[in-house]
């Protein structure tokens, strides 16, 4: 495991959960909704990153963190819709200027992706990285 590469990672996580909930307070909504998802993503590939795995397309975190943390057990079913219905969401929000997204919406993805960050950093936890690392 490179240390170096999950935190990198963990970090871009955490900070797009925190764009997304600052979106959301302000009332834009579609891009709080896109930062949730991306929160989501870079979380993932911080889990991946774990067993030495890099993906670079959408579509390819999603398939590896199922066939390496879901399919195995170590992450419990649930935790794969955050990636499948949130990169639905994002698209919509990125690239369909039709689809208005509600504060509800925007606060409900934001609580999604930060359920799915606990899940990882209590995960991360587990493979040796201190609370400080993970925090800081």
């Amino acid at each position: 495991m490179n240390r170096t590469l999950v935190l990198a990672e963990w970090r871009l996580a955490r900070n797009a959960l925190r764009a997304a909930q600052l979106l959301a307070r302000h009332g834009i909504y579609a891009d709080a909704v896109s930062r949730a998802y991306y929160a989501v993503l870079h979380a993932a590939k911080a889990a991946l990153q774990t067993k030495d795995i890099s993906a670079d397309s959408h579509a390819a975190v999603r398939r590896l963190f199922g066939l390496h943390f879901i399919k195995t057990g170590e992450f419990e079913r649930e935790w794969s819709s955050p990636l499948a219905e949130g990169l639905d969401d994002r698209l919509a929000a990125d690239y369909d200027g039709e689809r208005q997204f509600t504060g509800r919406e925007a606060r409900d993805e934001s609580r999604r992706a930060a359920a799915f960050l606990k899940r990882v950093r209590r995960f991360l936890r587990t493979q040796g990285l201190a609370p400080a690392q993970l925090d800081g």
